[in-house]
Formats: C-alpha cells, sequence, structure tokens
C-alpha cells in the first residue's frame, strides 16, 4: 500500500557495513573481581582505589560473600573511547546491592523507599529533551534518515567535540559505572549496548531497561555494537555549531556512539537505545514498534500508543502474560520485545488500579522524581509537585505473568490506543487496512489543559507510527512494513479511545472508565467484537459496534454520549477531522490513494 519494501540485509552484514568492523565474539582480555570491588586486578597487578574514597567504609566484598564477575582488560574495554582506565575505578556489571550502596553514599537525594526502590533525582530535566536531540549527518547514513521535525542534522566535527567533552568529564571522576547487555530478546536480531556513566542511578536503570547477560554471554561479550557516553552532568558548551542549548543527545551511526551532556534524565539513554534500533531493524527486515504487547489464548495482541494513552496500563493484564510494555520487533518469525524492563508512569499510581505494576515497585526498581514521607518513607504517587513524569523502572521478571524470555509468535490483534480529549472519538472502532494505515501514519493523541505551560484547551497532537521522536526513517517506511505484515499475517486493528467521552476535557466530558476499556479488551480477546454487529460513524467512517456487555450502548456512540448541545457536537467533529487532514497532507507524496482516501471526510 506503500512504496516497496527494500530489500532485506544479513544482520551480521549490516553490522560490517554500518561500522565498517563486525562485533568480535569475545575478548581476548579477561580478568575477575568482586561486583563491589576495592581495586581492580588486571593479569596479576593490582590498582588500588585512592585512599582518601571513603577509607572508613570498607569497600571490598564481604569475605562470605562467593561471586564471581568477567571483567576484558579495561585498556582493551575502553581504548575507543578514550577513558582513562588507569586513574578511574571501573565498576562493571554491578550488583543491585552495590549500585544501591553508592548512589545513596555518593549521590544526594538518593533514598530508599518503604517498598524498597532506589528513589532518586534525574535534575533540573525530568523528561526528555526532543529539541536537543542530534544525529550525525556523514555519507555511509545520510541518505537513509528522515531529516526534519525530528532528525536534525550534526556535523562530524561537532560530535567530536560533544565526544571529547565527555570523555573529559568522565576521566576527573573517581569511580565509573559500566553496564553491558542487550537490546532484543531474539538472538539472531539482538544488538550489544555498552552504558558508561558516572551516576549508580544510571547504571542501575539501564541494568532494569537493557537485556542482562548470563556469566557466560558476559564473559564472551567482546566489543558492543553501540556505546553510550552519559556525561549528563557536564554541560554541552552551547558555543559548539548546531547546539542550541547545554543539553546535548547525540547519535553517530557510523561511530556506533551516543552521547549525553547536560541532563541527567534517564530516560534519554532508554529512548536512545530505541533509536538506534528503528534505525537498523528495517534495514534487516524487521520492524520496529513503539508498542506494549502480551499473550493469552486468543494469541499476542499488540498495542500502539503515546505516553498517557494506556499502552502500559492494559497490556499489564494478570490474566495474559506480558511480553513487554514499550518497545518491541516483528520479524519473520514474531514478535520480541526490544528491552529487559518496564518504565512505567507512577502518577496517580494505585494498587487497586495497577496492581501489577504496583506490586513491581520493590527492591532493585528505581523511581524517579516521586515526593514521599520524610519519616515513613511512603511514596505519595498522587503528588506530582516536581513533575507529572514521576516514572520507575524495574526488570520486567517483576510483573509475575511475564513471558520469559520476551518473545512469540505472530499477533492477531493490533490496538492503536488514543487518547482523545476533544471527546469525539469513539471507544472502539474496527480498523480496514486502509485506515490502520491512514491512523499509524497519523499517530494522533491530545493534550489536557494544565498539561503543559500554555495549553488552555485540548490540543490535537500528531506522532507518526505512535512514536515520532524516535523514528529516524520516513513514517511511511514503517507503515509499509506494518501493512505487508497485517495483510500476511491476516490480524485484526482496533482504535480505542481511552480519553473522553460525552464532550471535550474540561467541558462536559469525562474520561472513559478504565473498567470500559479493559472490558472493550476483553471483548476483543475473546473474539465477541469480531463477530457483533457494526454502524457505520460519519465523517470518520469508522465501523463501531452497537453493543458490547457490560457497557451501555450510549458509550459507544460519541454521538448519543454527547451531553453538549448537536451544533457543539457537529463542530466538534469537523474541527477534529479537518486537523487529521491537515497533518496527514505531510506524508500524502508518499502514501497511496487508498490511505489517503482512508482518513475522514467533511
Amino acid at each position: 500500500m506503500m512504496a516497496n519494501q527494500e530489500k532485506k540485509v544479513p544482520y551480521v552484514e549490516l553490522l560490517k557495513s554500518e561500522s565498517g568492523v563486525a562485533s568480535s565474539a569475545s575478548s581476548t582480555h579477561s580478568v575477575t573481581s568482586s561486583h563491589s570491588q576495592g581495586s581492580i586486578h588486571v593479569s596479576g597487578t593490582t590498582t588500588p582505589i585512592p585512599s582518601h574514597v571513603h577509607s572508613h567504609y570498607p569497600q571490598q566484598s564481604h569475605p562470605g560473600i562467593h561471586h564471581k564477575a568477567y571483567h576484558p582488560d579495561p585498556e582493551v574495554m575502553y581504548h575507543d573511547t578514550g577513558i582513562d582506565y588507569n586513574h578511574v575505578l571501573m565498576n562493571r556489571n554491578a550488583s543491585v546491592a552495590k549500585l544501591y550502596e553508592d548512589a545513596l553514599r555518593y549521590e544526594e537525594g538518593s533514598i530508599i523507599s518503604s517498598a524498597g526502590a532506589l528513589v532518586t533525582s534525574s535534575g533540573s530535566k525530568t523528561g526528555r529533551s526532543p529539541k536537543d536531540k542530534r544525529i550525525v549527518d556523514e555519507p555511509s547514513t545520510s541518505a537513509d534518515i528522515w531529516w526534519g521535525p525530528v532528525n536534525t542534522k550534526l556535523s562530524e566535527h561537532a560530535f567530536l567535540i560533544n565526544h571529547e567533552r565527555a570523555v573529559d568529564y568522565l576521566n576527573t571522576r573517581e569511580r565509573l559505572y559500566v553496564f553491558d547487555g542487550y537490546a532484543g530478546w531474539d538472538t539472531k536480531y539482538r544488538i550489544k549496548i555498552r552504558v558508561v556513566c558516572a551516576r549508580a542511578y544510571h547504571c542501575l536503570f539501564m541494568r532494569n531497561m537493557l537485556i542482562r547477560p548470563t556469566d557466560e554471554e558476559l564473559e564472551n561479550y567482546g566489543e558492543p555494537d553501540f556505546t553510550i557516553l552519559n556525561a549528563g552532568a557536564f554541560p554541552a558548551n552551547r558555543y559548539t555549531t548546531g547546539m542550541t542549548s547545554n543539553t546535548s543527545v547525540s547519535i553517530n551511526f557510523k561511530r556506533r556512539e551516543m552521547v549525553i551532556l547536560g541532563t541527567e534524565y534517564a530516560g534519554e539513554m532508554k529512548k536512545g537505545v530505541f533509536t538506534i534500533m528503528h534505525y537498523l531493524m528495517p534495514k534487516a527486515g524487521v520492524l520496529s514498534l513503539h508498542s506494549s504487547a502480551n499473550l493469552g489464548d486468543s494469541g499476542v495482541t499488540v498495542f500502539f500508543g503515546l505516553s498517557g494513552t494506556g499502552k502500559t496500563t492494559l497490556s499489564a493484564d494478570p490474566r495474559r502474560h506480558l511480553i513487554g510494555d514499550d518497545e518491541h520487533c516483528w520479524s519473520d518469525t514474531g514478535i520480541f520485545n526490544i528491552e529487559g524492563g518496564c518504565y512505567a508512569k507512577c502518577i496517580d499510581l494505585s494498587a487497586q488500579k495497577e496492581p501489577e505494576i504496583f506490586g513491581a515497585i520493590r527492591f532493585g526498581s528505581v523511581l524517579e522524581n516521586v515526593v514521599l514521607d520524610e519519616d515513613t518513607r511512603l511514596v505519595d504517587y498522587m503528588d506530582g509537585s516536581l513533575t507529572e513524569n514521576t516514572r520507575c523502572a524495574y526488570p520486567i521478571e517483576y510483573i509475575p505473568n511475564a513471558l520469559i524470555p520476551c518473545i512469540s509468535g505472530h499477533p492477531t490483534n493490533i490496538i492503536m490506543l488514543t487518547c482523545d480529549a476533544f471527546g469525539v472519538l469513539p471507544p472502539v472502532s474496527k480498523l480496514t487496512p486502509a485506515q490502520a494505515m491512514y491512523h499509524f501514519i497519523s499517530g494522533f493523541t491530545a493534550k489536557m489543559a494544565g498539561t503543559e505551560e500554555g495549553v488552555t484547551e485540548p490540543e490535537a497532537t500528531f506522532s507518526a507510527c505512535f512514536g515520532q521522536p524516535f523514528l529516524v526513517l520516513h513514517p511511511t517506511k514503517y507503515a509499509t512494513m506494518l501493512a505487508e505484515k497485517i495483510q500476511h499475517h491476516k490480524a485484526d486493528v482496533w482504535l480505542i479511545n481511552t480519553g473522553w467521552t460525552g464532550g471535550a476535557y474540561g467541558k462536559t466530558g469525562q474520561r472513559i472508565s478504565l473498567k470500559y476499556s479493559r472490558g472493550i479488551i476483553d471483548a476483543i480477546h475473546s473474539g465477541e467484537l469480531k463477530k457483533a454487529k457494526y454502524q457505520t460513524y460519519p465523517i470518520f467512517d469508522l465501523q463501531i459496534p452497537e453493543t458490547i456487555p457490560g457497557i451501555p450502548d450510549e458509550v459507544l456512540n460519541p454521538a448519543t454520549a454527547w451531553r453538549g448541545s448537536a451544533q457543539e457536537y457537529d463542530q466538534a467533529v469537523k474541527r477534529l477531522a479537518q486537523l487529521f487532514k491537515e497533518n496527514f497532507t505531510k506524508y500524502q507524496d508518499e502514501a497511496s490513494s487508498e490511505v489517503i482516501a482512508a482518513g475522514p471526510k467533511i
């Protein structure tokens, strides 16, 4: 339905072509040491920690602890990054307990919650900085990249300046943390990611979010496919060409590096890995998806959705196995999770509404920017005074019914989630293949008044492929691949509105009950909704069911649920339809006539 999919490239060959070299199978130098080591042992020699580093608190492991870790020669591991291993204590793949100890000892504001999670602060930045994201413009990749609203060019020279700035900062630290992990549960496509950072909090975060290697895998880890240098506590130079602030998040596909300056928000690392996968996976014939996914008796369900639409909440179903909550790939053999953990929003979190997520917040989890009681250490999840973007990162196995390994077959159902604050879109619609492509490329949701400065009424937001900030290729590339896979595997596609009904936010509308949304999804999984009787919703030309057990019939049709005047309803529908049409003009040159015709008609 779009342009033809490009030829698939064998993955090993892809890595060779992108980097100029293939990844080595294993390191030729190795040493052993404790995770909570007080010195680095290399080839029989010992490099002591400076005596002034908390000499009153022993750094060595407890003598009764017996464990092993695999540490390739630091000079071999970090020679490409410029890290001066002789003057920095390297903590590679440290244990959770060690990272807790260091965070509490060295990082101001670190506390243990009453549930055992590490509570920490990301500093002044409590969210991503998309305006400061850059991709290096260099000959081997430049023609592939979707330059424009998301991907801003950075010269190779400017990247090297940022790289050296990050390395200089990291070399001044007394200790650094390294985590070697994987992105992608399918071993055929997984990427080796190395994170080098100065904060124990950042290392623990990525220990949760990446796939954790076994001892054997760590021993034979070899060279990473991508390295993240996180010097977020140190600012970028605003006078470096291409910088617009003292924050910089830049990716160099040729050097296989990502450099972070001027932000300590850990989510930049997570989404940086996702951006890398959005470039490499389609070139290997694999579709990367901003989605959650779960598995039950009805098969695999994939949930697309932007932040606040319910992607994490609705996929955490105690009756189904969680494959993952945010980032997946769809290969010729099925769905696999990119990550080894989950990153859930915590604002208004409760054990009653989201028991699986609430129960996952325990020892080993990282809570960011939450408010808690000074004495009891109980977290107040209702308090958004620091930020509305309170978050928790935890290993996926903390969800009791997680599917480990996080890999399964092809989807039976695809659900596109939107939070419509205008009260116009139905709670559920069954989409045709052309409509599926139209709404996937559109990626609609809405911001509510009060969520951002200057937003005084519902504001439409369109994010291509339900993940525009992380796309590297043109959106129609991902849409084409999705269309082919839906058609080949005969998956049903649904549009579910978890936003407002009865009117707009702040006026006559109210948020659609989570109970109703769960009931709709249950009806999809049982097959009941596929057999339901449908009616056509005008202008948007959507097919909506006339009845679903347990849900009032009037709720299913926005026209009957509307509490305002008929004139206000007509205006709201036409206004949103016009916004859809205006947004899609950006993609018309690449889209087929069938997909263009699948949009609303005014």
